[in-house]
């Protein structure tokens, strides 16, 4: 199902040059938006450069994982897997400058619990946010207000193969497949670890889930002190096929470089870019986002249908 869905044809990539210049020209999208606004001038010290960006997106991911792993009730793994995935496509081609990651990414969070059909309500969804009641309510209308806009910038590709159902696929092989390995769930704890860190790098939109979920497998071997290598060349029958062994082990390495060079931005740049973000946001050089425009545009035409409607009731003198 994977090799024929939208995450393979279009969410899927080559190689990282393609994702950063991806970013790249979501940024310089906003600043051509930006200075063709004639009511915007020298903003060039408040702009945010691309890898500042990527910076702020780390912070933002980390934090929705965060959220996700503290929601109540437990949210399953291919509903946090999702609203990663989604969030990681929207800023491939679009600003943070823009659209503020605190929103999107519970906006990402809650239409992953409705794609994956984690029955929650908006209102226990929004329950879980460290806010006031009143803080809530604000949050659960920034939520809808954006969920179309998010939907239209995934290109309504809304469903998402993770690597959680592939790993339990290899988890059952190995148990019936290979007995050289005498306690498969041994793997489980170290694999659960792999997971999660790969998951907040770009290793989602480079590779596919059964190759994830592979080297997962192989991490956890090598962690626990067994070679998992006599597994991929007899029980997978790589054996003959030297290629696509080769491919393989090269996947697995390049999954580990992304994890072992991943790193979380310090505290205090984070501190520097959210001031930065918020004159983005707080000085009107961010454009209106479309979703607001739609709003207020059918705020409009409410007034207008509500006024005619009233012109129609009025009694005739």
């Amino acid at each position: 199902m994977f090799h024929s869905s939208t995450q393979k044809l279009y969410w899927t990539f080559s190689d990282e040059e393609k994702l950063v210049r991806c970013r790249a020209e979501a940024n310089h999208k906003f600043r051509s938006k930006v200075v063709a606004n004639e009511k915007v001038q020298e903003t060039d010290s408040v702009l945010l450069e691309p890898h500042e960006e990527l910076a702020i997106c780390k912070y933002y991911e980390k934090r929705l994982l965060d959220f996700c792993a503290a929601f109540k009730p437990a949210m399953p793994r291919s509903v946090v897997g999702t609203a990663c995935m989604y969030f990681k496509r929207f800023y491939l081609n679009n600003s943070v400058m823009e659209y503020h990651p605190r929103i999107i990414m519970l906006t990402c969070a809650f239409l992953a619990c409705k794609v994956d059909e984690f029955n929650v309500s908006s209102a226990q969804f929004v329950g879980n946010l460290r806010e006031s009641p009143p803080g809530q309510e604000k949050a659960l209308e920034q939520i809808l207000e954006y969920e179309l806009l998010l939907i239209q910038q995934l290109n309504f590709h809304l469903i998402v193969h993770n690597p959680f159902r592939p790993f339990e696929g290899f988890l059952i092989d190995l148990k019936t497949r290979y007995p050289m390995l005498e306690n498969p769930e041994g793997l489980r704890k170290a694999a659960d670890d792999f997971l999660n860190r790969v998951a907040l790098t770009d290793a989602y939109l480079l590779f596919t889930p059964s190759q994830i979920a592979l080297a997962a497998v192989l991490s956890s071997g090598s962690r626990v002190g067994v070679n998992m290598e006599s597994y991929l060349s007899e029980s997978l029958t790589l054996k003959e096929e030297g290629a696509s062994l080769a491919e393989l082990l090269e996947c697995m390495k390049s999954m580990k470089n992304l994890i072992k060079k991943y790193e979380l931005p310090k505290p205090e740049e984070i501190a520097a870019l959210k001031q930065k973000l918020e004159k983005c946001h707080s000085l009107e050089i961010s454009l209106i986002p479309e979703a607001k425009k739609r709003k207020s545009s059918e705020d409009d035409e409410c007034v207008v249908k509500k006024s005619k409607m009233e012109e129609v009731s009025k009694p005739t003198s």
